[in-house]
């Protein structure tokens, strides 16, 4: 049990790799990790596509931003919200198929992110790193083409996978008090909204000084706070109109949306 609760408090964003290879009964052990996690009616409504083809990772590189890690990670694992095969399944055995609607597309998401985080604690707890991908939802529909994903199937989350060539400072979290309601929701008060965010913005304000190139792109648009730094810099209005257009496109050609 310690071990386990070591493993949850000492996670890190891995964006460095050793070049060694992944060994096939390693992968293994996180891949049937990921396997046992919670699902849905037991549908398993997922599919995980392991990919450590050098040529695939190229392909990947551009959708996944240019981020380095998609190619020096020995492999990019990305996990679907997948419906293709059991409504298959139900059409071989003369049964409805319901699953072909948002609803379910949602259903098949969770499915695929609580599979992703049991594979994320396994492999960490086998000394390997990981790094979670946003890009996988922001980019679902051409990395559907590139991963060759039949209709039913969207990719929703991905991470690198292999072991670290770093060794990154834990980040800080929001105390528990701003996560946590009893009961039902309690709406914070604004000064104490404030100050739930306190250390979230000297720490994260520090870590964009530190770096140089953060540095310069905070100094080039003239941002002033970290709350900036999230809404003119990481997260703009545009780029998530951009996404939610690119995610609700995808869904319609896969078959989710009407």
């Amino acid at each position: 049990m310690s071990s386990l609760f070591d493993a949850l408090e000492k996670h890190v964003s891995v964006r460095s790799y050793k070049s060694d290879p992944i060994p096939q009964e390693v992968l293994d052990q996180i891949l049937n990790a990921a396997t046992r996690a919670s699902s849905s009616g037991n549908m398993q409504s997922y599919s995980i596509i392991v990919t450590t083809d050098t040529e695939l990772k190229q392909k990947l590189y551009e959708p996944h931003f240019k981020q380095d890690m998609v190619l020096d990670a020995p492999a990019v694992v990305t996990f679907c919200a997948d419906f293709h095969r059991m409504r298959r399944w139900l059409k071989l055995r003369n049964a409805a198929d319901n699953f072909d609607n948002f609803m379910s597309f949602m259903i098949a998401s969770i499915d695929a992110i609580l599979a992703s985080q049991n594979a994320a604690l396994a492999a960490e707890g086998l000394g390997l790193g990981i790094c979670y991908m946003g890009t996988t939802l922001a980019s679902c529909g051409e990395i559907a083409k590139i991963l060759e994903c039949p209709e039913g199937v969207v990719p929703v989350v991905g991470f690198s996978l292999g072991y670290p060539n770093e060794k990154p400072e834990l980040r800080d979290r929001l105390p528990l008090k701003a996560l946590v309601h009893n009961n039902t929701y309690q709406k914070r008060t604004d000064a104490e909204i404030i100050a739930e965010y306190s250390q979230r913005e000297i720490k994260g304000w520090e870590r964009y000084m530190s770096q140089p190139h953060l540095k310069a792109a905070v100094e080039k648009n003239g941002i002033e706070n970290l709350a900036q730094v999230y809404t003119q810099l990481k997260y703009t209005k545009a780029s998530h109109e951009e996404y939610s257009n690119t995610v609700m496109a995808c869904l319609k050609e896969q078959g989710f949306l009407a």
